[in-house]
């Protein structure tokens, strides 16, 4: 069944339009399960942020109708709202969802917290049991791609010094701190001036781990904070939405197993991480787990220098890239139709194969020679294993269907000047 997108964003309706239509706690899940009782209509997923409501659903041509009608009903919403509605079908869509998990598609180019809404969105289908093997694949695609795409491209850059730029692509991911945990690793000047970013955003709850306990616990009662031992740092890992780290340490203070134990604990909760130290305080593989988006102070440097026109021109790079991996996804996809029929072909050869032999052996049982029977058997295999291919072809002969001869002589591999 193919891919449809139906919504609306910022692009398309003002504000006082969008937050009629905005979903969200037990709505989502109820939406869903409505939208999918809908003759014809699949699969869905619902991404309803403050920017966007964009239903991606797999539907055939009785779903497709209905999508609509549905919505207007479910918000009690006027006719005339429709001419704010989009919809996207097929390549279109999957390129539609691409560029939005990737901050294409954002108010602020290149930001990163539709990301996480995303998968937010991804997990909320799921849990709504109306997530299905085809979306499944597609929205598991499009999260490497977005990784993908900000590993390969500068588009999540920054522009503002090295302490405020930290905090401001924290907002941009988290698109404000009061729900979210914020660590801080060290006491030095820098993670003062981050403590105080992170508190005149209104961090929900800031933690500070050194070596020092006793500066630890100076920084954080400044801000309202908890200071713990850089022993501990572990045990407070699984709660840390923000991760920064910036100390004088020659090896690195979090390991990659640190991270790894944290991420299980926090269930795929997503990590924005920066280590600001040099040398690295965060173990360089951590940078590779999912969940975890990890920036160094080289990505921060670029960020000051470069500001808006380079996420400018990482956009363009990172279309072009998306050019590559909408064709990739679609290889992929396209070639799995062609999997029950390679199956069943493979079944009927193992029947006609079993047959050969069984009757092989019978010969041999008989006493005929090894020979003999081998030129048998490979005689009665290509008999049987070309006689439906031998009659379709002289029927199509027959009929002048020259797209089925073709075919065959592409699918067998012969040469196309030999003439049958």
């Amino acid at each position: 069944m193919p891919l449809q997108i139906l919504g609306l964003n910022h692009n398309t309706a003002p504000v006082e339009i969008r937050e009629q239509v905005v979903f969200s706690g037990d709505d989502v899940s109820r939406a869903l399960a409505s939208m999918t009782q809908l003759p014809g209509v699949a699969e869905a997923v619902l991404l309803s942020t403050c920017n966007r409501t964009e239903f991606y659903v797999i539907t055939d041509d009785a779903g497709r109708g209905r999508l609509r009608e549905w919505l207007h009903d479910d918000r009690n919403l006027d006719p005339s709202f429709g001419d704010t509605l989009f919809t996207l079908d097929d390549d279109a869509a999957i390129r539609h969802i691409f560029r939005v998990a990737c901050g294409l598609d954002s108010m602020i180019l290149g930001e990163p917290q539709i990301l996480g809404q995303l998968k937010d969105a991804f997990r909320c289908a799921q849990e709504a049991g109306t997530l299905g093997r085809q979306l499944s694949r597609l929205m598991q695609h499009t999260f490497a791609v977005a990784k993908k795409i900000r590993t390969d491209t500068e588009i999540g850059a920054s522009p503002v010094s090295v302490a405020s730029a930290a905090v401001s692509l924290a907002n941009q991911f988290f698109a404000g701190f009061t729900n979210h945990t914020a660590l801080l690793v060290g006491a030095g000047a820098t993670v003062e001036l981050l403590a105080k970013h992170l508190s005149s955003r209104d961090i929900g709850r800031l933690f500070v781990a050194n070596r020092d306990v006793e500066k630890a616990r100076e920084l954080a009662g400044r801000f309202g904070g908890f200071a713990l031992p850089l022993s501990e740092i572990e045990g407070t890992l699984p709660e840390a939405d923000i991760l920064i780290s910036s100390t004088a340490s020659s090896e690195p203070v979090i390991l990659l197993k640190h991270m790894q134990a944290a991420i299980k604990a926090r269930k795929r909760k997503p990590v924005f991480a920066i280590d600001l130290a040099v040398p690295r305080d965060i173990e360089a593989g951590v940078g590779n787990l999912e969940d975890v988006y990890l920036y160094t102070i080289d990505d921060l440097d670029r960020v000051i220098q470069e500001g808006q026109g380079q996420r400018e021109a990482a956009a363009a790079e990172a279309d072009k890239l998306l050019d590559d991996e909408i064709h990739r996804y679609l290889s992929i996809e396209r070639s799995k139709q062609a999997v029950p029929v390679i199956a069943a072909l493979r079944a009927q050869s193992e029947l006609i194969r079993d047959e050969v032999n069984a009757t092989a052996k019978r010969r041999i049982g008989r006493g005929e020679s090894v020979d003999d029977t081998i030129d048998y058997a490979t005689s009665a295999l290509m008999k049987k294993l070309l006689h439906s291919p031998s009659v379709a072809l002289r029927k199509a002969g027959e009929e002048s269907n020259e797209d089925l001869i073709d075919a065959a002589r592409t699918l067998f591999d012969l040469d196309k000047d030999e003439q049958a």
